[in-house]
């Protein structure tokens, strides 16, 4: 029964909103989701009530599912026009440390403006989320559609069916998704989850964490910047495979040897280098594989997928949990394995001929 809840909502949330990009163009997908973020801010100012913070959640969740799959098809369709499209890794990068930015100035601004805990100072940091937030509706409606996206116009049951079948028709596509996935799962979203107990266990000060984080934002900047580097002078498969046996090999050594401090930390390090350079490359591979028509659809439906990867993986580590911090990073490390190890092939995507399957 939660299955079905879990998927109802995903489907209420992430298709529609990949369905709003191919039928209308990302401008709009990107206007609707920004004026619910602004509103569940609006929501979360007020709140005082359990029920106010879930409907903050429920608003702020199914803001990001407009975003989810049309900012890909926007940038990917538009460099496609230039014939560019080959180049959709490097602009994923530069895009991506932009977030790194924001995570910089997050850690060292929001720190010291919230270092009392008080209720005014928390308001005040998300007043000016807020102000930011506005200043992106603004920003968004300099946003040009490109001329061949955002026309379709089927039946909006026919467009999902659509992109059904472009995934099930792909094994290249599943396979390349279960390559990122499995790295991806285990090295971001359970290694943050736990890394900071990892790191208290090493001897690291409380204080020092954030330092930390700063730092390995300020890598994931720099990494995420030459991505195109990178693929100029290595395969992308080379890269997803290094990237993705290095997070296992850092997950294992956070585990069997989590009391030294040099240790963990450069496995820290390494992991976040590791899905910097990953994440770009994985928008270029699957987006080479998806018809342009149903794009941001295909790539919500393929977010959905995740999320089920998601509950699988995290249902799955729960049972592992009885045994500690160690047996989850172990049993981490083997997912993480599995998922390096699953073979892909790399479409040829244009003038980037190098980049043939290895």
């Amino acid at each position: 029964m939660k299955l079905h809840i879990f998927f109802y909502y995903k489907f209420s949330g992430e298709v529609p909103g990949g369905i709003v990009a191919d039928r209308f163009g990302a401008k709009v997908s990107f206007l609707i989701g920004v004026v619910l973020k602004i509103g569940s801010l609006v929501v979360l100012i007020f709140a005082q009530d359990p029920w106010m913070f879930f409907l903050f959640s429920a608003i702020n969740g199914l803001s990001v599912t407009f975003f989810s799959g049309a900012d890909e098809a926007l940038i990917y369709e538009s460099l496609k026009e230039d014939n560019d499209h080959h180049r959709m890794d490097r602009a994923m990068g530069k895009i991506q440390s932009a977030g790194f930015v924001s995570m910089i100035l997050a850690v060292i601004f929001g720190a010291y403006f919230a270092k009392d805990l008080q209720d005014e100072q928390f308001v005040f940091l998300i007043v000016l989320g807020l102000i930011f937030h506005v200043v992106e509706l603004l920003l968004i409606f300099f946003v040009k559609n490109p001329s061949n996206y955002g026309s379709y116009r089927e039946n909006p049951f026919t467009q999902v069916v659509s992109g059904v079948r472009a995934i099930r028709k792909a094994p290249t596509l599943l396979l390349l998704f279960i390559n990122f996935t499995l790295v991806f799962i285990p090295a971001d979203s359970v290694y943050e989850a736990f890394n900071q107990p990892i790191f208290t266990s090493a001897g690291v000060p409380v204080v020092m964490i954030g330092v930390l984080y700063a730092l390995a934002a300020v890598l994931g900047f720099v990494t995420s910047q030459s991505v195109g580097w990178f693929t100029s002078r290595f395969s992308r498969t080379l890269l997803m495979n290094v990237t993705g046996g290095l997070a296992a090999v850092g997950l294992l050594l956070s585990a069997l040897l989590g009391e030294l401090l040099w240790i963990v930390i450069g496995a820290f390090f390494i992991l976040r280098m590791g899905q910097a350079i990953r994440r770009p490359i994985y928008s270029q591979l699957k987006n080479d594989l998806i018809p342009s028509e149903i794009r941001a659809t295909t790539l919500s439906l393929i977010s959905v997928l995740d999320s089920a990867f998601d509950l699988i993986i995290f249902g799955l580590l729960s049972l592992i949990a009885l045994k500690g911090l160690t047996g989850i990073l172990i049993a981490s490390s083997v997912i993480a394995l599995i998922g390096t190890i699953t073979p892909i092939q790399i479409k040829n995507s244009g003038k980037n001929s190098k980049h043939k399957t290895a």
